[in-house]
């Protein structure tokens, strides 16, 4: 296809990343604001209106489903025209699909969210599939950029290989690092964060006592351990994948994101008794791990693609 049409859809790809990327930080503003139902039980109407009444809950929850209908169907464009015209790039297709299934089943359960009441381990889940859809977005725009800036595949077959081993350990706190997102996303809507004061320990103690102090501590836990899983991962790109340019971007900046991480981590126990300030901490700490599955999503892809030999 022309660089014209390439360009095209990489431009469309990258509006479609940043309505994702604002669906998942509006679905934290609904629920630290509490504004699930300021619309009432009603989808799509808002209190039987198309133009919701002027409080602020009503207000969020309807721009976050007017935000997040928008992201859906900006998905379903960059599918069809990604399977039109980058029919070589079966891989791009398949992030497309990937972030039109998630955004689709995201949708669908905050339409169910809102009509019927939903556990805290489903309302977890509605956060996790909100980080596909947009990991799989970003690997959409950041491999149509590679097609128009690089040639495409072509720059996968002068870059260095990578071992099976480095391939699965990468997969391994990718996936991990999805199971972090999840037991966070399980303590904001447990109502758990207030359960621990103090930061690292939980009431003063190494062990918790009580279950909602139990669910903190797992968290942090597996948060810990993400800590040193992606200080490891960057430590053996810089050991043996220097010479990879964007390996090594993405491992450096995930080590930032990740401590970036531990600090907003300590900074909710410091203003969880100042909402005014805790709100935007919380989706500080909620974007800067959106963020890092995404990178770990594109390295997964990139060391993927680096364990096949060379083209000729």
């Amino acid at each position: 296809m022309g660089l014209k049409n390439i360009t095209l859809l990489k431009w469309l790809s990258y509006v479609t990343t940043i309505f994702m990327f604002f669906a998942t930080f509006g679905g934290g503003i609904v629920t630290r604001t509490e504004s699930g139902l300021g619309c009432g039980n009603e989808w799509p109407l808002c209190h039987g209106k198309f133009v919701p009444a002027h409080t602020i809950a009503s207000v969020i929850e309807y721009t976050h489903r007017l935000v997040s209908t928008t992201a859906g169907v900006l998905a379903v464009a960059t599918l069809v025209l990604f399977l039109l015209y980058f029919k070589n790039r079966r891989d791009l297709q398949f992030f497309a699909l990937l972030t039109f299934i998630f955004v689709s089943i995201q949708g669908a359960m905050g339409a169910l969210a809102v009509v019927y009441t939903q556990s805290p381990p489903v309302m977890a889940l509605h956060l996790g599939f909100a980080f596909i859809s947009l990991a799989s977005s970003l690997m959409t725009s950041l491999g149509a950029r590679a097609e128009e800036k690089l040639g495409g595949l072509e720059e996968f077959h002068r870059m260095p290989r990578t071992s099976r081993n480095f391939r699965n350990f990468v997969w391994i706190v990718t996936i991990y690092s999805y199971v972090v997102v999840y037991t966070g996303a399980f303590v904001s809507h447990t109502d758990s964060a207030g359960a621990c004061s103090g930061f690292p320990l939980c009431n003063g103690s190494v062990l918790p006592d009580v279950s909602g102090e139990w669910i903190v501590f797992v968290h942090r836990l597996a948060g810990f351990i993400l800590v040193f899983l992606i200080v490891a991962l960057s430590f053996i790109i810089f050991r043996k994948y220097k010479n990879n340019r964007e390996m090594k971007i993405l491992g450096n900046m995930s080590v930032i994101l990740i401590l970036f991480q531990v600090l907003s981590g300590a900074g909710l126990m410091l203003t969880i008794h100042r909402p005014e300030v805790y709100m935007f901490v919380v989706l500080a700490h909620m974007t800067s791990i959106a963020v890092l599955f995404g990178m770990l999503s594109y390295m997964s892809y990139i060391v993927w693609r680096l364990t096949k030999p060379a083209a000729l």
